[in-house]
């Protein structure tokens, strides 16, 4: 996710803190030290928030442990303002999977409640139903409370959150992968448009939350669309086989020349037969802008590209392209480069695919 720092790695997965958390982590360090005007409280308050964030993270570690007992990677968890998000390769084509996956965060946030209640009746700390307060009793209580919050907020079915998910996921199994999301989708926007005006009313938070659910919701449900479109279509029929490389020795005038001569943007870099790289156009603008045209190409260039096989499915494809910097994918068949796949010409196919779907349905429905 764009404007988010890698802080660390746990268990294989990539944990990502987004801007944002900071601009909340001083907003809440302000409003304590505007209450109270003391360091001890800007501590405790900010403390607080980061025991929060800990807890959320361990939420999407329990969706992260339960995709891998499936065989499915995390890519990333990202840490926001209205919580976390982590990011599996691939749906599970058994619903019943992801069901379990979605149910794994808030058991998780459930079993931390659980375990700090059982901490404070050990300490004799804890408060009656009554007392309980997310402004006021201990540290323990309050975050005992706020885990219960976490989980029983992302049970609701509003897509993308957990619940939402479980809802897509038992509606799947009578109406299939696409009916179900075009139905989970509606149900959360709808969700989403009384949040925000509850929101408004009472508080601006559940706006920026209802935003988060709109915005997810229409994604998940184009994405859907897109993989029922590409269904059966391999990378074969999407990959382009004419196209230009470059050397890492190379200079950065030769792709100006090789992109001003064709429609190309970027290029593989490739040494021996052998993908060493990639230039991107933004690589390439700013290598002139830093070095000129006879700076190397290998000075700016990125990583090489991730690779997919010519009978890989474009819906695989197509989750990949998602996670990939580079916009450029790298088709092989028998272990050799058969050719390329970027983001604009998998656009393209999509676009075509979906007329003739919608040409043949229409006939259909004559």
């Amino acid at each position: 996710m764009k404007w988010s720092w890698k802080i660390g790695r746990l268990g294989g997965v990539d944990v990502f803190l987004h801007f944002t958390f900071l601009l909340l982590v001083i907003w809440i360090g302000l409003a304590y030290w505007q209450l109270e005007g003391t360091v001890d409280a800007v501590v405790r308050g900010v403390g607080f928030i980061l025991a929060l964030f800990a807890c959320v993270l361990l939420h999407e570690f329990g969706h992260a442990l339960a995709a891998r007992r499936f065989g499915i990677r995390t890519r990333s968890i990202v840490l926001l303002p209205i919580g976390g998000i982590a990011s599996i390769e691939k749906t599970p084509e058994d619903p019943r999977q992801e069901i379990l996956i979605a149910l794994a965060g808030p058991a998780v946030s459930f079993g931390i409640a659980a375990l700090l209640w059982l901490v404070l009746r050990a300490s004799g700390g804890i408060a009656t139903s009554e007392m309980l307060s997310l402004g006021e009793g201990s540290f323990v209580q309050r975050l005992m409370l706020i885990n219960l919050l976490l989980g029983a907020f992302n049970l609701l079915p509003a897509f993308p959150m957990d619940g939402g998910r479980v809802f897509r996921a038992l509606l799947s199994l009578r109406l299939g992968p696409l009916r179900a999301t075009r139905i989970a989708a509606v149900v959360a926007q709808t969700a989403a448009v009384l949040l925000a005006l509850i929101g408004m009313r009472y508080n601006l938070f559940l706006v920026f939350i209802a935003i988060f659910i709109w915005i997810g919701a229409s994604t998940e449900a184009s994405l859907a669309q897109a993989k029922s479109v590409l269904a059966g279509i391999t990378a074969r029929r999407a990959m382009e086989t004419n196209f230009e490389v470059l050397a890492p020795d190379d200079s950065l005038g030769q792709a100006v020349t090789l992109t001003l001569d064709g429609s190309q943007k970027d290029f593989l870099v490739v040494r021996d037969g052998e993908v060493v790289g990639v230039l991107r156009q933004v690589d390439l603008l700013r290598g002139l802008h830093d070095h000129g045209k006879l700076c190397r190409v290998d000075h700016v260039m990125q990583e090489p590209p991730a690779r997919m096989d010519v009978g890989e499915s474009l819906e695989h494809v197509l989750e990949t392209m998602g996670t990939v910097s580079t916009g450029l994918l790298v088709v092989s068949e028998a272990g050799r480069m058969a050719g390329i796949i970027d983001i604009d010409n998998l656009m393209e196919l999509l676009r075509i695919s979906k007329a003739l779907q919608q040409h043949e349905d229409s006939v259909k429905s004559q």
